[in-house]
């Protein structure tokens, strides 16, 4: 699943291409939404909740926003009107067009059109979002120390505990830290808002983009040569592999 700074990324490329723009045709391939149609409406923009994309469209028939979650497989594309789609035509979930742009949502994991005041309630479960400018970082905290025998590791990735980290900063930053992330919240201590801020820094920095990781996906670590371990956390039906180097963490 894509982190919160990809997801960020994919917001500004939907406000790069359709922002302001008036939309000439939509096409929202769920039952749900099969009858809708926001033609002649004017997208506002895109903002984020942690991984949930926010697109708020001005119609005739109201003001509405478009809800749309990637998951493990989505992915929106924006493109030059006409241009040929990167992906197969079955995988099109949702498709808004514009004079001179075409975006299109791949195998996006929800897709919800929603009335403007209603659009919070889909993410009113979300802990502070760590790339927000209004970043709470004390709340953050607070959510964090009310499990403190849960592994940090799945602590960190709670998207109720705080929005935004996945697998990848979750182990990352955990290894810049020096602490193995089957450590409890507790074993943390002290060390927790150093590594919010460390997050944070990073997911603005785009480190995700970057490949050069220092355990996630790698067989050795970076820093020392050792074996990188990998360990299944969390409920079985949502277990992510935690990379860490058991000589630089501990």
């Amino acid at each position: 699943m894509p982190e919160g700074d990809a997801v960020l990324r994919t917001a500004r490329s939907l406000d790069k291409g359709l922002a302001g723009q008036v939309l000439t045709r939509t096409d929202f391939r769920v039952p749900q939404l099969a009858t809708a149609d926001l033609s002649g409406g004017t997208v506002l923009g895109t903002v984020t909740r942690g991984k949930h994309l926010l697109t708020r469209i001005d119609h005739r028939t109201g003001e509405w926003t478009l809800h749309t979650h990637l998951k493990m497989e989505g992915s929106w594309r924006v493109l030059e009107a006409g241009q040929r789609w990167p992906k197969p035509a079955f995988q099109a979930r949702v498709v808004l067009r514009t004079e001179k742009k075409e975006a299109v949502g791949f195998l996006l994991g929800i897709v919800e059109l929603l009335p403007r005041d209603q659009e919070e309630r889909p993410v009113a479960h979300l802990g502070p979002d760590i790339l927000a400018d209004t970043w709470d970082a004390d709340t953050a905290l607070e959510r964090l120390a009310r499990q403190p025998d849960r592994p940090l590791f799945e602590a960190l990735r709670d998207q109720t505990n705080l929005a935004g980290i996945g697998t990848i900063y979750a182990a990352e930053t955990c290894f810049i830290a020096g602490i193995n992330p089957l450590r409890t919240v507790a074993e943390a201590g002290d060390r927790l808002p150093r590594i919010l801020q460390r997050t944070r820094d990073l997911m603005q920095a785009d480190w995700s983009r970057s490949r050069q990781m220092w355990v996630y996906g790698r067989r050795a670590c970076r820093r020392c040569g050792g074996t990188v371990t990998v360990a299944k956390v969390g409920p079985l039906s949502k277990e992510r592999p935690a990379y860490y180097c058991g000589t630089c963490q501990s």
